[in-house]
């Protein structure tokens, strides 16, 4: 049986979000001492901390479900997942948390029948959080945190689309296949910011279009990408079709979040090697 709106919220695990983004911040004032997976990403003692708390509240608020979550998986523990699971990233912009800035969330979704259908992003560094519920009647909200408590929430939508589309790009992530891409597009003005922040400033309204084409894992993008739909946009694959999740390695090869804005394929601008 699946989980249902009635015995399962996003909200109830606001208040874990939130708190493992204040451990994360805990963490840096102590001093960030990066070891390095064997992909050669670097993982933190913060990542380990929050993760810690997100499994515990999931443990607490939907008990059998099983969580595919980044720090777990690179120890080897993957549970076998079927129609629905949460996907967590505890720590998503590593590499920008290290450096001490702003741009690096914490991330927790959950996943049903192969679409991120609930998620929620924090950015602690900001004191921003953004949710959202694909389900029923689809909602997105977005707030501050203050003291480490939710003020001022209030709804969000993706805006219209009027051109030409501003695209969001990522700070470290630039490639000759996005630019290709962006120039197709007809993109105008570009924002480049960090993490899964980049789906959130689609899905307030901020911007238009986001392209990715490298390579991201599901958890990198679900809670996001969770949000986005749930504002009232839409994430493709590389082929131009909903972006699905629970796929092999849990691998996205690339994608395109977009609010109206009708986005060219993605294939097309790839190298052999992506």
């Amino acid at each position: 049986m699946g989980v249902q709106t009635d015995d399962f919220a996003i909200e109830a695990l606001i208040p874990a979000v939130i708190e493992a983004g204040r451990l994360t911040l805990v963490e840096r004032e102590r001093g960030v001492s990066p070891e390095y997976k064997s992909d050669e990403s670097p993982v933190t003692a913060a990542d380990h901390a929050a993760e810690a708390v997100l499994l515990a509240a999931l443990a607490r608020h939907a008990p059998g479900i099983p969580v595919i979550a980044e720090e777990e998986c690179a120890a080897g523990r993957i549970p076998d997942v079927d129609r629905e699971f949460f996907l967590v990233d505890p720590l998503d912009g590593t590499k920008e948390f290290i450096k001490g800035g702003s741009d690096f969330t914490v991330n927790v979704a959950l996943v049903d029948n192969h679409a991120p259908v609930t998620g929620v992003v924090y950015a602690p560094a900001r004191g921003e959080i953004w949710w959202g519920d694909v389900r029923g009647r689809r909602w997105a909200k977005r707030g501050e945190v203050h003291n480490n408590e939710l003020v001022n929430a209030r709804p969000m939508q993706v805006r219209d689309f009027n051109g030409p589309p501003t695209a969001v790009a990522s700070k470290s992530h630039n490639t000759p296949a996005t630019e290709a891409w962006l120039d197709a597009a007809g993109a105008g003005e570009r924002v480049s910011i960090g993490s899964s922040l980049k789906f959130v400033l689609i899905a307030s309204g901020e911007a238009d279009v986001y392209p990715r084409a490298g390579p991201t894992m599901e958890w990198d993008t679900a809670a996001g990408d969770a949000v986005l739909r749930a504002a009232g946009g839409r994430t493709f694959d590389v082929d131009g079709q909903p972006l699905p999740y629970g796929k092999p390695r849990f691998y996205n090869p690339g994608f395109v979040a977009t609010g109206p804005f009708e986005p060219p394929v993605l294939r097309p601008f790839l190298t052999d090697d992506q």
